[in-house]
């Protein structure tokens, strides 16, 4: 394993509230076991992830809809309760743009990459990412931004039905509303039904090309920038399975040498001058054999821990140790190592050789054990959410009941606010 400098803490900051979001855990673990003190900033009702023996410390999150001040300024408390700088690392795209707005006030306080200002809100806009294809020569989809109902109908019939559709800015979809931010639409009519909602999902509709799904065609590659401009700490991957089905997230993952997706990774990072930790996601059209950008996540992606090298190295230890001044061990591949997440692929978690399963790990037994307990009734609330507003219509999410966020009061002593969540 690599020296890390384990004076220096981490501070994970998640701003989504999915209790299930295996990343997160997978970044506990990773620093805890270098010896790093982890301090989470996350929602963790009902989540697997509280129960993990590498949290060193729980501290409440943002409220709901946070905006990047508000965030920064609870990242301030945070760090006045860890009493010294921290490296820091967003889970998700709304934490990622927020620290990345706010670097000037949240940098003597955080050790972060040197990434130029706004580059992380650009490349995880979706309308931003295409025109940033297109400066730099890497494939991208056809993509449309339609302005009104009838535009959208004559955007999705010019792309060819069926046609991919997503929300530029997807961190900004609120909650309960039933929008997702990706979803596959298979009639104009439904294009034009989608870009009334515009204004309730904070951002505007993009129609996109829908390039065919199939096997071997779905593909990802993680890695990290350092300072000097070098990609390390991860790898090019196949997509096994996804869910939901062709256009949802990794549910089965296997590291695969592809020097084609992995040179597109390296030329983008290195036109943007990107730093930091990436997640890019590609699809190999199979009529040309070129593989396309889909999407850009300025962060870990959930499955990063496929990319565990044979010198213990992975994209989030690969941060640390850049950040706190740590050289970083030469790369050992382990080409064909597999990724499992137990709750979505349940017939592909069992143990092999090679394969690290999302939250079960014998030195970490607690969150595998309570994955089971609070899967089963997270699925059925979804399952009825989704029936409610599928009966009652398209106006039924502005009716849904929102379950209330529990918030931490100022009258409460530092100590159990820092650990109610």
């Amino acid at each position: 394993m690599p020296s890390f400098d384990t004076r220096v803490p981490a501070v994970l900051l998640r701003v989504d509230r999915n209790p299930f979001h295996h990343g997160t855990l997978g970044a506990v673990r990773s620093l805890g076991r270098a010896g790093i003190d982890v301090h989470l900033v996350a929602d963790c009702t009902g989540s697997p992830v509280r129960r993990s023996r590498f949290v060193h410390r729980l501290h409440p999150p943002p409220a709901p809809g946070a905006s990047p001040a508000e965030i920064a300024s609870a990242l301030r408390r945070v760090a006045a309760r860890v009493g010294r700088p921290a490296v820091l690392l967003p889970m998700d795209d709304a934490g990622a743009v927020a620290v990345d707005r706010m670097r000037e006030a949240l940098g003597d306080r955080y050790l972060l990459p040197p990434s130029p200002g706004g580059l992380t809100e650009r490349v995880a806009d979706k309308a931003e990412l295409a025109a940033v294809c297109a400066a730099v020569g890497v494939p991208h989809p056809r993509t449309l931004s339609p302005e009104g109902p009838a535009q959208a109908v004559a955007a999705a019939l010019r792309l060819g039905l069926p046609v991919m559709a997503k929300w530029s800015r997807p961190w900004l979809l609120p909650p309960d509303t039933g929008l997702r931010s990706t979803v596959v639409l298979r009639s104009a009519q439904e294009a034009g039904a989608l870009s009334l909602r515009s204004d309730e999902a904070g951002s505007p509709l993009l129609l996109q090309e829908l390039l065919p799904p199939g096997p071997g065609l779905d593909w990802f590659v993680h890695g990290y920038v350092d300072r000097g401009g070098s990609v390390c700490g991860g790898g090019p991957g196949r997509k096994l399975r996804a869910w939901p089905p062709a256009a949802g997230s990794t549910a089965v993952g296997r590291w695969t040498p592809n020097p084609v997706v992995q040179e597109l990774a390296g030329r983008l990072t290195s036109a943007i001058g990107y730093r930091g930790v990436f997640d890019l996601d590609f699809r190999r059209d199979p009529a040309s054999g070129a593989y396309h950008l889909l999407d850009f996540n300025p962060r870990p992606g959930a499955q990063f821990r496929l990319f565990a090298d044979g010198a213990g190295l992975d994209v989030v230890r690969a941060l640390h140790l850049d950040l706190t001044g740590r050289p970083l061990p030469p790369p050992s591949p382990l080409p064909g190592r597999t990724f499992v997440v137990e709750n979505l692929a349940p017939f592909a978690s069992r143990p092999r050789r090679g394969t690290e399963r999302a939250w079960h790990a014998r030195d970490d037994l607690a969150p595998g054990a309570a994955l089971w307990a609070l899967w089963p009734p997270h699925v059925g609330r979804r399952l009825l959410g989704r029936a409610y507003r599928s009966s009652a219509g398209p106006d039924a999410a502005r009716l849904v009941v929102r379950r209330p966020v529990r918030r931490t009061t100022n009258s409460l002593p530092d100590d159990e606010k820092a650990n109610t969540c």
